[in-house]
């Protein structure tokens, strides 16, 4: 298995993961990279027909464990009650994969605040929370996995995407600092941090794919399969794909200004809109992927 020695290998067999955001593109692809190497898995996100039929196939496919649990993580109180729930279960969380999580696209400034709220509810609130209530369990255990979901976006200012950028800033520097207060355990966390993906992404933050975008857009499973990879050599972090890495790179030596109109103009999607939040009502569930 890709020259991964055998010690790699097993260590989440009969293990039990939980993975937010599970309904669709990267959380089904963690889901499924988890249960391949053995791991019994807790699915959450909103769509519960969805997480009923990735339960259906993974069980099927390779015979693990799989339970169901449809929740919105923005939703006063919800975290606790995951947690709460997760502990009477009686099934320790070994691999805690904080995935859930959505962008939003145009100018800051007309983003309807309840919708710019609600992303950071739950791209730094619930994750922060989820983080600090199973880490502490793990660490009583003295073993235990976090995986936190960024984006190639937390190394630089964004325009148009400016507030989901700063968001994942905190999960980077949030995730790194956390795996370096775990050093001297069996507890780590690692940051991956994709650039765009085959996923509903574009679609929930409401953008046309980009010409950038669309050359450097990497599958899903891919992506999972370097996360959890990365994440059992207990990495701090990682940025998956060689075209986001250089990227990474450039961006450590340009001047801040010059790089967030490199971003700029690399994000403004094919048909150059503007902004579609000055034309739209209030959001619907469906807008968005949790």
């Amino acid at each position: 298995m890709n020259g991964e020695p055998t010690k790699v290998r097993d260590v989440l067999r009969g293990r039990h993961a939980l993975v937010t955001g599970s309904s669709s593109g990267l959380g089904v692809e963690f889901a499924r990279e988890l249960a391949r190497r053995g791991c019994d898995l807790t699915l959450v996100a909103r769509r519960e027909d969805r997480l009923q039929a990735l339960r259906q196939e993974l069980c099927a496919r390779y015979g693990v464990k799989v339970f169901v649990v449809p929740a919105d993580l923005t939703a006063p109180g919800a975290t606790q009650r995951l947690y709460e729930e997760a502990k009477e279960s009686g099934k320790p969380v070994d691999v805690l994969v904080n995935n859930a999580g959505f962008g939003i696209y145009g100018e800051a400034v007309e983003i309807p605040w309840e919708r710019e709220k609600s992303m950071l509810d739950l791209d730094i609130i619930a994750l922060a929370h989820l983080t600090k209530l199973f880490a502490k369990d793990m660490l009583s255990r003295n073993f235990g996995f976090i995986l936190q979901i960024a984006s190639i976006g937390a190394y630089q200012p964004s325009p148009t995407y400016a507030s989901y950028s700063a968001a994942k800033s905190y999960v980077l520097h949030f995730g790194e600092a956390l795996n370096y207060e775990l050093r001297n355990t069996g507890v780590s966390c690692t940051v991956l941090s994709p650039g765009i993906s085959a996923t509903e992404f574009l679609k929930v933050s409401g953008q046309q794919a980009s010409l950038y975008q669309r050359l450097v857009m990497m599958q899903p499973s891919k992506v999972a399969r370097i996360g959890v990879e990365s994440m059992l050599k207990r990495k701090m972090s990682v940025v998956p794909g060689r075209l986001n890495a250089a990227t990474i790179f450039l961006n450590r030596i340009l001047p801040r200004r010059l790089s967030a109109a490199i971003s700029h103009r690399l994000m403004r999607d094919s048909k150059r809109r503007r902004s579609r939040w000055s034309s739209v009502g209030p959001e619907t569930t469906a807008d968005r992927e949790l």
